[in-house]
Parts: structure tokens; C-alpha cells; sequence
């Protein structure tokens, strides 16, 4: 159920990207250029519901994790995560966050190879 209603989802943003192309929807990277660690996750959806995983992949790893994270979450992750320590949770959160920063930073050409 949930596999659909997330499939259903990137083809309505797929649709409605190829009628009217907002622009950059993040506030940070409007105003000032620089993308935010969720940079690229309407790109995900967009890229995901037109077929092409590959650039939905490309475009924020991270969001194509943490969306196959919650569709499994039921099946036994969920558990895992709800019992562990709130310090270790925000931890591995901050970590993932960061990596994803320093991803977006490097995929816009702001940050150094």
C-alpha cells in the first residue's frame, strides 16, 4: 500500500513538473545559492516517477534511501530504529544530514573535489 501511494505520488510531481517548472522550491538555494542537505528531493520524485532511477539516484541519494527506509519500516527497520537511544538516533540523523550537505554541495559545484 504504501509502495503505491508513493509510486502514485512521483507521478502526479512528474506530471505536474512537465506542465509548469516552478524553479528551485528550497528557500535556502532561492535566495542565497546554496542547497540545503534535502536539495534534489523533488527531483527524486520527478526523475522516479518519468522511470529514470539512475538520475533520481543522482539527485539525492539520500532521500531514495530514507523513502525505501519507510516503505520497509513495517517489515522490521522501524522496530530497530524506535529502540534505539534518542542520543544515538539524532546522532546517526546529524551524520546523514552532513553527508547529504556535503553531497548537494559538491553536486552544485561548491564544494572542492
Amino acid at each position: 500500500m504504501r509502495a503505491a501511494g508513493a509510486a502514485a505520488a512521483a507521478l502526479a510531481v512528474a506530471g505536474l513538473h512537465q506542465a509548469h517548472d516552478p524553479g528551485p522550491l528550497c528557500p535556502l538555494r532561492r535566495f542565497t545559492g546554496i542547497p540545503c542537505p534535502a536539495c534534489g528531493s523533488t527531483t527524486v520524485f520527478i526523475e522516479a516517477g518519468q522511470g529514470h532511477w539512475a538520475a533520481a539516484l543522482t539527485a539525492n541519494p539520500f532521500t531514495v534511501a530514507a523513502g525505501l527506509l519507510l516503505l520497509l519500516a513495517p517489515l522490521g527497520p522501524g522496530r530497530l530504529w524506535r529502540s534505539a537511544p534518542a542520543r544515538r538516533r539524532n546522532g546517526v540523523l546529524g551524520a546523514v544530514a552532513a553527508v547529504a550537505w556535503c553531497w548537494q554541495l559538491h553536486r552544485y559545484g561548491l564544494l572542492l573535489s
